[in-house]
């Protein structure tokens, strides 16, 4: 038995699911495939990472119907605060009065949880969960994905949203530029005394960049934030290895004071942190999406971000082609798709890359402050407004789904 939609969405998750619900929108119907069961992404304490939502992925997610969800689980980020090692002077990104703020942070159980809802309730969207492809097929007139649990979904697109080891990536022979940058973050959350005031802290150690970001207050009025914290991955292990008090401990030695007593909120995690880059993102009735078109470095905060300004301009690509009678994997639309994508991906990856060479590495000091100095980036309007510009995602060519 088949059931034959425009789009096969494999992978479920932040990216693959807003392709989902943004492509119903245009009334542009899908099937999307994931191995994991919804049920055990989104189980309290499972995943405890969280994610800046720029203003661009802001306005994604209300003009596809997410905003009544999401607007009330979002943390405004009010300010960047940047510093060396909490040493005096720091750099304040801060916007001008009347331009809102740098984005918002949520939890991604959160993301998860209003995602999900939405694509129950929408007929355009076909959900399979606990299986997964055991064959793909790509041909002149459509694509074919055989399930694990034997049925057959067809479609016009087949569309790679796993996630960095895309096996959809690998089968179709798109090459990705690789390296390892030899780091390793451990992500968890933290309760806090003293409030953050939506002050998203970024400070620079030797040993690697702890980053702290703001997150609504528990229901029993304590302060939480998010913690992504580097470090080299020869010291991994021993990290891993200390007990959640001397980890706490640790971190609380580093902060010096600026959140009063913390305590774990969340399970600690970790990852490698690498780089890849896919210069083709498209082959025959093919497109890619998300990490498993492109992995960066979490410093700057624009991975999903990145992931989520693929799926506006694919869905305009999309509609526009369909509205001239172009079929959604008509190799024209999927052309426009990756010419459009091509120079923000570039920009962001390379710039993302720069920054960790000059910040993030364990074991370097964070050299272009120590160049300038503090001072001189604190006055620097140029480089703020661009940081902060980028912080927001709104520069560029965007397409009318980031836009307002």
């Amino acid at each position: 038995m088949t059931d034959k939609r425009d789009l096969v969405i494999l992978g479920g998750g932040l990216v693959g699911m807003t392709l989902a619900l943004a492509a119903a929108r245009q009334g542009i119907t899908s099937h999307v495939i994931d191995k994991a069961l919804p049920e055990d992404l989104t189980a309290e304490g499972v995943d405890g990472r969280a994610s800046a939502i720029s203003t661009a992925s802001w306005n994604l997610f209300c003009n596809i119907g997410l905003e009544d969800r999401l607007a009330p689980l979002g943390c405004p980020i009010e300010a960047i605060a940047v510093t060396d090692g909490m040493k005096p002077g720091r750099i304040d990104f801060k916007p001008e009065p009347g331009d809102g703020t740098l984005g918002r942070m949520y939890a991604n159980r959160d993301i998860r949880l209003a995602l999900f809802d939405a694509a129950r309730q929408e007929p355009a969207i076909a959900w399979s969960s606990g299986v997964e492809p055991v064959e793909r097929t790509r041909g002149e007139h459509g694509v074919a994905v055989t399930l694990s649990d034997g049925r057959t979904v067809e479609g016009s697109l087949l569309i790679g949203a796993e996630g960095r080891q895309s096996p959809t990536r690998k089968e179709a022979g798109l090459n990705s530029a690789r390296w390892d940058y030899s780091h390793r973050a451990f992500v968890t959350g933290i309760t806090h005394e003293k409030p953050h005031g939506g002050v998203a802290w970024e400070i620079f150690y030797p040993a690697g960049p702890l980053a702290l970001l703001p997150l609504l207050d528990l229901p029993d009025g304590r302060h939480r934030s998010a913690v992504v914290w580097t470090f080299d991955e020869k010291d991994a292990a021993g990290i891993s290895a200390l007990s959640d008090a001397v980890f706490v401990g640790e971190m609380a030695q580093r902060l010096q004071g600026i959140f009063g007593k913390i305590e774990l909120s969340a399970p600690r995690m970790s990852y490698p942190l690498n780089f890849h880059h896919a210069p083709r993102i498209v082959e025959q009735r093919l497109a890619l999406v998300g990490d498993a078109a492109h992995g960066m470095h979490p410093i700057a905060g624009q991975g999903l971000n990145l992931g989520l300004r693929d799926v506006g301009v694919l869905v305009e690509c999309l509609a526009e082609g369909m509205r001239l009678g172009l079929d959604p994997g008509d190799a024209q639309v999927l052309a426009r798709y990756e010419r459009w994508r091509s120079l923000d991906n570039t920009t962001v990856m390379a710039t993302t890359d720069a920054i960790v060479r000059l910040f993030g590495v364990p074991g370097r000091l964070p050299s272009l402050i120590r160049r300038i100095g503090m001072a001189g980036v604190q006055r620097s309007g140029w480089l703020k407004h661009f940081f902060m510009d980028e912080a927001r995602g709104m520069s560029g060519d965007l397409p009318q789904l980031l836009r307002a």
